[in-house]
């Protein structure tokens, strides 16, 4: 695909792209997550490393790869094993105190599952119309399918695990 080709897709700038594929910009998720609706693939697989040896079943903590948002601080490490097939990804997310995440992205080219899991703190969780509020142990299955805002309303940092399975064959709508 062309940059010219992504932007238009993506609705993110051509000069922006440019900037993240040299390394001269730190995108935020809300720009992650444009692209990668534009790719067709998941927020986690834009983190995979393919180093072109065989897959390991096995992802070791430490060599798990970790980003963080530059605007909210939101910090997200992909858990599975980077190159290994699978339906299946997961993703340990820690949300800072007060930190707001809006995706905006709706309909994709495949259908992902995804369920969060909610491991200590609290969230509130907006999709679409509907806001739920997730606490220790909680667990939301979605599709989104529509606009999506996580926020910690707390003074404590809130931690929580995201199970994504993508369905290509679904193919018409999408979810993060």
């Amino acid at each position: 695909m062309t940059l010219d080709g992504l932007a238009e897709c993506t609705g993110v700038s051509r000069s922006m792209i440019s900037l993240i594929e040299r390394g001269e910009s730190s995108p935020t998720a809300a720009v992650l997550d444009k692209l990668a609706a534009g790719l067709g693939v998941t927020l986690a697989s834009l983190f995979a490393e393919k180093d072109g040896t065989a897959a390991s079943p096995l992802s070791r903590r430490g060599d798990q790869q970790v980003w963080r948002d530059p605007e909210s601080g939101y910090m997200r490490r992909n858990l599975s094993a980077p190159g290994f097939p699978s339906p299946i990804k997961l993703v340990e997310v820690v949300l800072p105190p007060g930190a707001r995440v809006a995706y905006d992205t709706g309909h994709r080219a495949a259908t992902v599952h995804q369920q969060i899991w909610i491991i200590e703190g609290t969230i509130e969780l907006t999709l679409g119309e509907e806001t739920y509020r997730l606490a220790a142990g909680d667990c939301l299955s979605m599709h989104l399918d529509q606009p999506t805002v996580f926020r910690n309303l707390t003074d404590a940092p809130a931690r929580y695990v995201v199970a994504l399975a993508t369905d290509a064959r679904a193919g018409a709508g999408l979810h993060r």
